[in-house]
């Protein structure tokens, strides 16, 4: 695939470089569409931690996302012909959005590539946002495959890119995140919290950050499943990961963008990996000042924050925007310090909450599946409930495997535990009982296929 950012350099020119003094810019640029978001401290998480937690609510943007920041400052600097061939977006569907929206207000024509896999909830939210303005395209099943398709339009037609986050005008829009973290709190956080997909959003924070608040810690935090920036710093470099897990759509890119990569090198060192350690990279900056970490989380912790979050808050977060939630509860943070959590977006479709149900109670230890193989007799099955199962589980899923005669046979059976200590109990009276199960264990290819 063609690199977006040469692409745009070849259309655009020599592109800024990306510095506080262009993100401060970008704030004033963006200042006539965009209000500042809110900065709202969440009592829950601050109990749950003994830190001051507060959550940065990109989700109340107008597009529900902070894409709209890095789209809107990008197109407010395209030159008036560069305006009149119209612009191109590939995106997993927030960006999408943020483009749709500046192409509508200014009145730019906008041909914008989304994954087939985008939810309908953001295919039908970039219509309203770009209307008449706005040609929405579905290519391949991720945003790796639409955004080839968007540069070869920018090759075939002329059209201006505007990149999702491999561009410093992009950065630096999104980077006015930390601008109003900074004004809001009145003095820097002790730790800020920041999403991980193509990098352009952590790329604009961390060099603002370093400028302007150097003893700020960061964690960023990506899916494990699609962890393109802990690779990139593995390597020395982007490397295109041989696939991913697009449930964190907002999150799941296959390679990481040069401007994040950059952004993240500039703290210095390289990053070591280790056995023992494989969900977490840590560098210092080479100015002693703020620690730089990187983290995996797993997408069933994601689902279990978005679960809270609503909940208890009533926020609606999608996969992405509840990463740095979900990373809170796997470090250890210093009790009365400042931590602020980006909350990138809300964008999520009510339909996939059946999935996210699901993959929160596997990573909690809740839901199990096993293949039971009932005995040809009667009763077999009130055998199973009296002598297997226990008093607080409850059988949420009975199929026979089998396609013929299926009232004999294996069967798939998912369990919801009590609580997740009762699976060894549960396990023994199945190894005792006359019915012999097997338990599917999470991420093997029998699990994946059954389930």
């Amino acid at each position: 695939m063609s690199d977006p950012l040469a692409v745009a350099e070849k259309v655009s020119g020599r592109l800024p470089e990306l510095t506080a003094d262009e993100i401060d810019a970008a704030a004033k640029r963006i200042s006539g569409i965009i209000e500042p978001t809110p900065l709202q401290r969440i009592p829950r998480l601050s109990a749950l931690t003994g830190a001051e937690v507060y959550l940065k609510r990109e989700d109340l943007t107008a597009v529900r996302s902070y894409k709209l920041r890095g789209a809107y400052n990008l197109m407010m600097q395209l030159t008036d012909a560069e305006k009149a061939a119209g612009v191109v977006a590939a995106s997993a569907g927030n960006h999408a959005q943020g483009v749709a929206f500046a192409c509508k207000a200014m009145g730019v024509r906008g041909r914008i590539y989304v994954p087939t896999t985008t939810p309908k909830q953001k295919r039908d939210r970039i219509r309203v946002h770009g209307g008449e303005f706005v040609q929405l395209i579905a290519v391949g099943d991720t945003y790796d495959a639409a955004a080839a398709a968007a540069v070869d339009d920018v090759a075939r037609t002329g059209a201006t890119m505007v990149p999702p986050f491999d561009d410093p005008r992009t950065a630096a829009g999104q980077g006015t995140i930390a601008a109003e973290v900074l004004e809001q709190l009145g003095r820097a956080p002790d730790l800020i919290v920041v999403p991980v997909g193509g990098g352009g959003c952590l790329a604009g924070i961390s060099t603002y950050l370093r400028e302007r608040a150097p003893h700020t810690a960061i964690l960023a935090a990506e899916p494990s499943g699609a962890a393109s920036m802990t690779a990139a710093l593995v390597a020395g470099g982007p490397v295109t990961l041989p696939e991913i897990d697009p449930f964190v759509d907002g999150a799941a890119v296959r390679r990481i963008g040069a401007v994040g990569y950059q952004a993240v090198a500039r703290f210095g060192g390289q990053v070591r990996s280790h056995a023992s350690l494989p969900l977490l990279t840590s560098t210092e900056n080479r100015d002693g000042a703020g620690s730089f970490r990187m983290m995996q989380i797993d997408e069933g912790a994601i689902c279990t924050a978005m679960l809270e979050l609503y909940q208890n808050e009533g926020v609606v977060a999608e996969p992405a925007g509840a990463l740095s939630v979900a990373a809170l509860r796997e470090i250890d943070i210093v009790p009365g310090s400042t931590v602020v959590c980006l909350l990138s977006g809300g964008n999520n479709d009510v339909s996939r909450y059946g999935e996210v149900i699901e993959r929160s109670l596997v990573h909690q230890g809740l839901k199990h599946y096993f293949l039971v193989d009932f005995p040809q007799e009667p009763g077999a099955l009130r055998r199973f409930l009296d002598e297997v199962l226990g008093p607080d589980d409850d059988i949420t899923l009975f199929e026979y495997v089998k396609r013929n005669n299926r009232e004999t046979g294996a069967a798939l059976v998912g369990i919801e535990l009590g609580a997740p200590g009762n699976l060894e109990s549960l396990q023994k009276r199945m190894d005792e009982s006359p019915i012999q199960g097997e338990r599917l264990e999470p991420g093997t290819p029998a699990y994946r296929y059954l389930t």
